[in-house]
């Protein structure tokens, strides 16, 4: 929901740094969390409460601090640049669309599981290490828990500028190759994490380890950015349903690799995380997004060309402007019953002819 929404509150050259700041601010929260936690919750609760139930009780702090935050958004936030959603369909400047068309339309599209599976190899590596660096260090190094927690937390604080750069560099490549600059910087970043996760696994040295972990993460973090300036592009119209399901992507990917940390020895994990990763960087090649070049096949439109290279024409504006729709991917979304578009939601987007 968060990503969708920051992709309508901006345009599509410049989505992917937005996309990536919110998104890295937000994953931020899970360094500042091991830290709080951690390092200082945790020895507090411990001196009242045994280190058991301590660890389980200092879990309230967050849940929370998250649902004071959620409250807080609904006061004083808009969804969309124009206002809130439920005014601009009462004023007729928004049509209503049906979520089970969006989703079927999102759902249906190739390159929605693509993205899937690439957002599953690095936000779903970044929740699996939120998870288990702490024990990790502690095991392997033999620290106390503080100092563990202190060590992982590194790991989230590099969303402080990682997932930025990614979606920032991922708008940099779209300003001069379009969507296969976006397509090679995602798998950069996806290729060189993987690298960097089976490097990281034969490391022993606490130091070492602790630096290729930065660079691990600060690609970790740039293919997450990268992930949501792509997603736009997919499918308009249905951005949101996408949006939702390339993110569900990283939870699923969270719990693969979890489990294999469960069930194998903790170097035969990451080899097989990094594994994943290195060949989910190659499934860009299979990306195919309408209007746009894909890694190594199609052509854009001259539309598509246009607008990366600037050559569109259109004066700039002072304020906001919304592109015009793509028809023939709204009439996918919301059809009748009878199999027809809906002529009233087409007359609504501006899109009957």
């Amino acid at each position: 929901m968060c990503q969708f929404w920051t992709s309508r509150m901006f345009t599509k050259e410049v989505v992917g740094t937005a996309n990536a700041l919110v998104g890295g601010w937000g994953n931020l929260g899970g360094g500042v969390t091991q830290l709080v936690m951690g390092s200082v919750l945790f020895p507090l609760f411990k001196l009242g409460m045994s280190a058991e139930k301590a660890w389980r009780t200092v879990c309230i702090v967050p849940a929370v601090v998250g649902m004071l935050t959620g409250f807080i958004i609904l006061k004083i936030s808009d969804d969309a640049p124009k206002g809130n959603y439920k005014e601009m369909k009462k004023n007729g400047t928004m049509p209503e669309v049906s979520a089970a068309a969006s989703f079927r339309s999102g759902a249906m599209n190739f390159n929605t599981w693509l993205l899937f599976v690439q957002y599953a190899c690095c936000f779903g590596v970044e929740l699996t290490m939120n998870n288990a660096a702490a024990s990790y260090f502690k095991s392997t190094f033999e620290l106390t828990t503080e100092s563990a927690a202190a060590i992982a937390s590194i790991f989230g604080w590099m969303n402080l500028f990682a997932r930025g750069v990614g979606g920032f560099v991922s708008d940099k490549a779209n300003a001069r190759m379009g969507m296969r600059g976006r397509l090679w910087w995602q798998t950069i970043c996806l290729i060189i994490e993987g690298i960097m996760v089976l490097i990281f696994a034969n490391t022993t040295s606490l130091g070492l380890a602790i630096f290729i972990m930065v660079i691990f993460s600060s690609f970790v973090q740039a293919a997450e950015g990268s992930s949501y300036g792509i997603v736009p592009y997919v499918n308009p119209p249905v951005t949101g349903s996408i949006a939702g399901i390339v993110g569900a992507g990283g939870n699923t990917g969270a719990v693969g690799f979890g489990l294999g940390f469960r069930q194998l020895e903790t170097k035969q994990a990451f080899v097989l995380m990094g594994s994943c990763i290195i060949a989910s960087g190659f499934l860009s090649l299979f990306v195919c997004i309408k209007g746009h070049a894909g890694l190594v096949t199609g052509q854009d439109s001259e539309e598509a060309i246009a607008a990366w290279k600037k050559m569109g024409g259109a004066a700039p504006a002072a304020t906001l402007t919304v592109p015009e729709p793509d028809i023939d991917a709204a009439k996918d979304v919301d059809v009748e019953s009878d199999g027809q578009p809906d002529e009233e939601f087409l007359a609504a987007s501006g899109l009957s002819k």
